[in-house]
């Protein structure tokens, strides 16, 4: 395995976030509930895109980058960390946003991501649904270039191999607290999108030897789609540490089960997982991503599939600014 220490990293990150015991969620649940908060990582509002850009501004700054470029959707929590981040570090930011069918839109175009993104003082490029994000990113690319300016492309979601790295980090961290406050986990769950977040930690995991299963709820796509999505991912990631690509075999676990119609759109049992969360614990999660992760666990649970008494991790990964975007959903 390569020296991990030695990839370039700029600090960012509010390191090591809290591990923490849920309990009046744990006995509404029926099972040992602990919440790993990476929504307190500490960049304008948290989130787990904080460790991933720790990688992506190591890169760009040894590349020799002045300018951010990044694609998302118009509420894009990885958007909002990016614009954060660039600001921290002098880099001029471009934000390609795209509008996203089925949101609730009384306050999805001014508040919650898109009022922070201006805030931060990010240049929003706000494209419709039926506009190629891949496109007009390309474009924008050579006009910044056209114009002397030498853009880095975070990827969407800040999901590549390098960015993937803040949570093989996050990993370690998590096998720390464990160990230190002498906790058994049976298993880690959270929200799997772009796939960085899981691929990156089971690439921890793995490089640490650890067995410990990690499911991922997907937000956008089939059970089958996400866990090819995150695999293939996970094998980059392993490669870029050194280690066999081939121990991704087996190691994947997503469920599509849970995200409803679409992307962003409003489920009812994520907005009983947001409000159980809040009214138990004064945990705020978010619409779009740990709303509906959450959903999957808690539905999960109630089946039996995830046994009573069992000790589980929920990795937070931020994104409660975008509730205010999802207003009139609550």
């Amino acid at each position: 395995m390569k020296d991990f220490n030695l990839i370039p990293r700029m600090e960012i990150t509010h390191a090591p976030t809290p591990l923490e015991f849920a309990p009046r969620l744990s006995e509404d649940l029926g099972c040992h509930l602990f919440i790993k908060r990476d929504d307190c990582t500490g960049l304008a509002g948290g989130g787990n895109k904080t460790r991933k850009l720790e990688y992506l501004l190591g890169d760009a700054r040894q590349q020799g980058a002045d300018t951010l470029v990044t694609i998302g959707g118009l509420q894009s929590n990885h958007a909002r960390q990016t614009a954060a981040a660039a600001a921290k570090f002098g880099f001029g930011c471009e934000l390609v946003l795209e509008d996203v069918t089925g949101t609730p839109k009384a306050d999805y175009y001014h508040n919650g991501n898109v009022l922070l993104d201006n805030l931060l003082g990010a240049h929003i490029h706000r494209l419709d649904i039926t506009d190629d994000c891949d496109v007009y990113t390309g474009s924008l690319i050579e006009k910044l270039k056209a114009e002397g300016k030498k853009p880095y492309l975070v990827p969407l979601g800040g999901s590549n191999a390098v960015g993937s790295l803040g949570y093989v980090r996050c990993a370690n961290e998590i096998l720390q607290q464990i160990a230190t406050q002498e906790l058994v986990i049976d298993q880690i769950v959270l929200a799997s999108g772009s796939a960085g977040t899981q691929a990156g930690m089971l690439a921890g995991l793995i490089a640490a030897k650890v067995e410990l299963p990690v499911m991922g709820i997907a937000v956008s796509c089939s059970t089958e789609d996400q866990q090819q999505l995150v695999e293939a991912l996970l094998r980059q990631v392993l490669a870029q540490l050194g280690l066999d690509p081939n121990q991704a075999k087996g190691r994947v676990v997503t469920n599509g089960s849970y995200f409803g119609e679409g992307y962003g759109m409003a489920t009812e049992a994520m907005i009983t997982a947001v409000k159980r969360c809040a009214q138990l614990e004064g945990l705020l999660l978010d619409p779009v991503y740990t709303g509906k992760a959450m959903a999957g666990l808690m539905d999960l649970r109630a089946q039996g599939v995830i046994a009573a008494g069992s000790k589980q991790l929920f990795l937070h990964t931020g994104g409660s600014a975008g509730l205010f975007a999802y207003r009139e959903v609550f």
